[in-house]
C-alpha cells in the first residue's frame, strides 16, 4: 500500500511539472498576408504571446481561407471559430444599429473616426453584439474606399452610371451603388478577382491598401479616389469562447486588441500612399473628382443616408452625430 502511495504521489510530482497545455485560437480575416489588418493581426498575436508567456496561442487564417465575412461570423457565434477582424458594418445582419458605420461620407478623416469609435460610442455599439454571441474587443481599419472599374475613367459622377460593381453583401452598399445609377452585385470578397477577371462585374470598390494587396490592378484599369466611405474594422471573439476565459486572459486579449489597434491603423496609414504609387506603377489610371463633382456625389447619397438613418434608428444617429459635432467644434 506505501509502495501505491508512493507511485501515485510521485506521479502527481512529475504531472505537475508539465506546462500547462497552450491556448489556442483561430482568428480569420479576409484580407491576405501583407495587407495592414494581416500586419495588425500578427501584432496582436506577438502582443498575447508575450502578454500570457505563451499559454495563448493566436492561429492566424488569413485570406479568406475560412471562408467569406458572414460564414466566419456564423461559425463564431458557434463556437467553431474563436475571433475574426471585419468591416463593422457587416454586424448589420446581426445588430441593425451596425448600419452607421456604413454610412456615405460619415467621417472626415482618420482621426475623427478614431475617436468615435474608442470612446463611449464605439463602445456602446460593441457591447450590443453580445446579445448577439459575439464580443468586441477593439476597432481597426480598413481605410478610405475608392472605386475601381476596368471599362472606364470616372472622371465625373455620371461616369459610375452603368457599371456592374461588387458591393460588400448588405443592403445599404446595395443602395448607394443604385443611388449613382450603376448596378450592384453583392459578393463574398474572396470570390470578386475572379468576378474581376471573367469579367461577370466590371469593378469594385476598397481602400487602395487592399486593391494593391490582392492584385486587383491586374484585372482593374482605372480607380477613381473617390473616398465615399470609412471602414473601421472590428475585432471580435465568439461570448461562448470567451465565456470559457478567466479574467487574466479576457484582460490579456483585450489590452492587446486596444495595443495592436493602435500599431495597425498606422500601418495602414502608412501604407496608403505606397498602395496607391504601386498601383500606378503596374499600370492603373488614376482620376480625382472636382470639387463640384464631390459636391454631387455627396447629394447622390443623400437620400440613402436618410432611408438608412430610419432602419439604423434615430437614437443610434444622433448618437454619432453629437460625437462628431463635439470634435468638429
Amino acid at each position: 500500500m506505501k509502495r501505491q502511495f508512493a507511485f501515485i504521489a510521485c506521479l502527481a510530482g512529475l504531472l505537475g511539472c508539465l506546462p500547462a497545455q497552450a491556448l489556442e485560437l483561430k482568428f480569420a480575416t479576409q484580407n491576405p498576408k501583407g495587407h495592414p489588418v494581416v500586419t495588425g493581426m500578427e501584432r496582436f498575436a506577438e502582443i498575447v504571446t508575450a502578454k500570457s508567456g505563451g499559454k495563448i496561442k493566436i492561429n492566424l487564417f488569413p485570406g479568406g481561407v475560412l471562408g467569406g465575412d458572414q460564414a466566419n461570423v456564423s461559425a463564431l457565434q458557434g463556437g467553431t471559430l474563436d475571433m475574426v477582424v471585419l468591416n463593422s458594418g457587416i454586424l448589420a445582419s446581426q445588430v441593425k444599429e451596425f448600419g452607421v458605420y456604413d454610412f456615405p461620407f460619415m467621417f472626415a478623416n482618420p482621426e475623427e473616426a478614431d475617436a468615435v469609435v474608442d470612446g463611449p460610442f464605439g463602445k456602446m455599439m460593441h457591447q450590443k453584439l453580445e446579445a448577439k454571441g459575439i464580443v468586441g474587443l477593439a476597432y481597426w481599419e480598413l481605410g478610405f474606399r475608392d472605386i475601381t472599374n476596368s471599362r472606364r475613367p470616372i472622371n465625373k459622377v455620371d461616369d459610375i452610371a452603368g457599371l456592374k460593381l461588387r458591393v460588400i453583401p448588405n443592403a445599404i452598399n446595395v443602395d448607394w451603388v443604385k443611388a449613382l445609377g450603376a448596378n450592384p452585385t453583392p459578393l463574398p470578397f474572396p470570390e470578386v478577382y475572379a468576378a474581376l477577371d471573367q469579367k461577370a462585374i466590371d469593378g469594385q470598390e476598397n481602400p487602395a491598401t487592399v486593391i494593391s494587396a490582392n492584385k486587383l490592378y491586374e484585372v482593374q484599369k482605372h480607380i477613381v479616389l473617390s473616398n465615399h466611405q470609412y471602414n473601421p474594422q472590428s475585432l471580435i471573439i465568439s461570448k461562448k469562447v470567451w465565456d470559457t476565459l478567466s479574467a487574466a486572459d479576457k484582460k490579456i486579449l483585450a489590452d492587446a486588441g486596444v495595443e495592436a489597434s493602435k500599431y495597425q491603423r498606422q500601418v495602414s496609414r502608412d501604407a496608403a500612399s505606397s498602395a496607391l504609387e504601386n498601383l500606378k506603377k503596374n499600370g492603373m489610371q488614376v482620376t480625382e473628382l472636382s470639387a463640384l463633382e464631390f459636391a454631387k456625389l455627396r447629394e447622390k447619397m443623400k437620400p440613402v443616408i436618410a432611408k438608412y438613418s430610419e432602419i439604423v434608428g434615430a437614437e443610434t444617429v444622433s448618437a454619432l452625430q453629437r460625437e462628431l459635432a463635439k470634435l468638429r467644434k
